[in-house]
C-alpha cells in the first residue's frame, strides 16, 4: 500500500469517525407567545421578511439542510446558531426587559441597514435570505417606527 493509499484511508477513517460527534439540534422548551412576531404583529410583509432572512440563525425555529448532519460542516453551523441566538432569539423575544428589547431592536435595525445581516456566508447558499434595498429600506423603516426605538444615537 503506497503512503498516499493510507493517507486517503486514513482521512476517510476520521471523517467517518467525526460523524459520530454531530452538535446538540434539539429545540429547547420555549414558549410561542414570547415569539417576536407573535409579540410585534408587524405588518405581513415585514413578518416574512424577518420570518426568511432571520429566523434560521435568530430563533428556535430553525431549518436544518441536509448538511447540517455533516461533521465538521455541522459544527461551524451549529456554533453560528447557537452564536446567534446568543445575540438575539426571536422565540425569546418576550422574556427580554423593555431596554434589553429596545436595544436588541436598535441592533437589529443597525445591522440590517449597514448590511451586516443577514450573513453573507449564509445567503451564498440561501438565496431568499438576501435582502434587496427595498427590503432593507422596509425592515429598517418599521423597526425605527417602533415607540422607544431610537433611530439616531
Amino acid at each position: 500500500m503506497t503512503i498516499k493509499t493510507k493517507i486517503i484511508i486514513g482521512l476517510l477513517t476520521v471523517l467517518v469517525f467525526i460523524q459520530f460527534f454531530g452538535f446538540d439540534n434539539e429545540i429547547p422548551a420555549y414558549e410561542a407567545k414570547n415569539d417576536f412576531i407573535t409579540m410585534m404583529n408587524p405588518p405581513a410583509e415585514i413578518a416574512q421578511i424577518i420570518k426568511t432572512s432571520c429566523y434560521d440563525c435568530h430563533s428556535y425555529e430553525t431549518k436544518y439542510p441536509w448538511y447540517a448532519s455533516v461533521a465538521p460542516v455541522s459544527w461551524w453551523i451549529g456554533d453560528h446558531i447557537e452564536d446567534g441566538r446568543k445575540h438575539f432569539n426571536l422565540s425569546t423575544w418576550g422574556t427580554y426587559t423593555e431596554k434589553k428589547a429596545l436595544h436588541k431592536l436598535e441592533e437589529f435595525y443597525e445591522e440590517v441597514e449597514k448590511g451586516e445581516m443577514p450573513l453573507s456566508s449564509y445567503t451564498i447558499l440561501h438565496g431568499d435570505a438576501s435582502l434587496s434595498p427595498e427590503q432593507v429600506s422596509q425592515l429598517v423603516t418599521w423597526v425605527k417606527s417602533l415607540p422607544g426605538v431610537e433611530a439616531e444615537h
